[in-house]
């Protein structure tokens, strides 16, 4: 039977891939980095509540030096958190880390090389892919066949929701009970959503496109 490791940062993407996947893919493990990012509170302990809902090990990876390099506002006191510009190439700079899901996916190799996980899979998506290069298919390719030469074990680079829409995504977890009540997409901290960045935005829509309004007093404030 296949077993897997999968990058879980607690948002929407990552817990329905999770729970979408669980099964199918023998996931055994989820790994949650800290990195400095200004919801890390909220994303580790978002991440906890999903592991104990599908009983299965979650690690969190503590990254100080990442924090250290990364200038922009996702991570950077120094950087406001922009509220519009949306799906353009400045908005994906303004929240980028450091060839992040690069790193992430090297370090879930070494546990899978380690532990003999034959797959590794994470949260990439149809919609995050036009504006962020880590979230396309051609990356997803390219890194599985660096873990060629990089591992023995060899393992497999899955994004099970590469061809979706956060639209799509929600509907998946609504039609599988998957617990949108846990998730924490926001980029900032706080006891809710903001409802203003751009990962709230995506999640908002897709919620009320899905009939899901429901998780909107759960999740957000007012």
């Amino acid at each position: 039977m296949n077993k897997s490791v999968i990058l879980l940062s607690g948002g929407l993407d990552s817990l329905v891939a999770l729970g979408y996947t669980k099964e199918k893919c023998g996931i055994e493990l989820a790994l949650t980095f800290d990195y400095g990012q200004k919801s890390v509170k909220q994303e580790l302990e978002a991440s906890k509540k999903i592991c104990e809902f599908y009983n299965i090990k979650n690690k969190v990876i503590k990254l100080d030096w990442l924090e250290e390099i990364t200038q922009t506002s996702l991570v950077s006191s120094k950087e406001v958190i922009p509220c519009d510009d949306f799906g353009t190439e400045k908005s994906a700079k303004s929240v980028w880390v450091p060839n992040r899901n690069g790193l992430f996916l090297n370090i879930a190799a070494s546990f899978a090389d380690s532990f003999g996980y034959d797959y590794i899979l994470f949260g990439a998506n149809k919609d995050e892919g036009s504006t962020f290069s880590d979230n396309t298919e051609n990356f997803r390719n390219e890194i599985s066949k660096v873990f060629e030469f990089s591992t023995l074990k060899h393992p497999k680079v899955i994004a099970p929701l590469i061809n979706y829409s956060k639209n799509d995504i929600v509907k998946i977890a609504m039609e599988n009970s998957i617990p949108l009540e846990f998730v924490w997409s926001c980029y900032r901290k706080g006891n809710k959503h903001c409802g203003v960045c751009e990962s709230c935005n995506h999640l908002k829509k897709a919620l009320i496109a899905n009939q899901g309004e429901k998780y909107l007093d759960i999740l957000f404030d007012k």
